[in-house]
């Protein structure tokens, strides 16, 4: 499938996203994701990884850290250039996740860290990202929750805000946009999600929905009223 990363927003919006992440991240990718992501990637014992959809290569570089050589993907340039520039020794190829340039069984962790919602080509992706694993091999996801992608705050006058879900079952592309970033994402409901993992030979060995650990205790508070985040690891068979 050919993917239109204008189409995506991404072209235009790498520049703000690498200036609104900087070097360390957001609060959901800080206090919320990168303990239990780490945990996973620590207790497998991972020599080669690929990080499908790596943007500015932050979690390359985490993976990297411990030892592993890891890999990235990514089609929006300038988030590839950004990676590269960052880490000059690392490995950041232009590439889809419909379309991964790597013989099957090539690694034994393949990583989607926040960009499945980003794969027009789901089914595709997954396809991809299943074959490249080596049996034995983990697929580690970390995911918007699609109770929250189906969904938004509400902030009635004089009220207490709540979390409003519609049409969860309509899979649909969604909009968002802040501080000069505006990108699309996908909806799409959990059932989507395991149906296509299953489809590809792969076993669920993990899921959690992680709660915030330090940062803005405002934000945490809104994070566990209604969960943003979702893990799975996924072991091929």
């Amino acid at each position: 499938m050919s993917i239109s990363h204008d189409e995506s927003g991404w072209d235009t919006s790498a520049k703000a996203w690498i200036n609104a992440l900087g070097d360390s991240g957001d609060f959901g990718r800080i206090h919320v994701l990168d303990a239990p992501m780490m945990a996973r990637v620590r207790k497998g014992n991972f020599e080669r990884a690929l990080d499908v959809g790596c943007g500015e290569g932050r979690f390359c570089r985490m993976l990297r850290e411990e030892g592993i050589e890891a890999i990235g993907i990514e089609p929006t340039r300038a988030l590839r250039e950004a990676a590269q520039d960052r880490d000059s020794e690392g490995c950041y190829i232009d590439a889809t996740a419909e379309s991964i340039p790597f013989p099957e069984g090539s690694f034994d962790l393949v990583v989607s860290y926040l960009s499945l919602i980003d794969i027009e080509g789901l089914e595709d992706g997954i396809g991809e990202m299943a074959r490249v694993l080596r049996p034995g091999g983990s697929l580690l996801i970390a995911n918007l929750n699609s109770f929250n992608t189906a969904g938004g705050w509400k902030r009635p006058e004089g009220e207490r805000p709540y979390f409003e879900i519609d049409n969860y079952l309509d899979e649909r592309p969604i909009w968002l946009a802040w501080g000069g970033i505006a990108i699309r994402n996908w909806h799409r409901p959990l059932s989507t999600y395991m149906r296509v993992l299953l489809a590809n030979g792969l076993r669920l060995v993990h899921y959690d929905e992680p709660r915030p650990s330090g940062g803005d205790p405002e934000k945490a508070a809104r994070y566990a009223r209604s969960p943003y985040f979702n893990i799975m690891e996924w072991e091929k068979v």
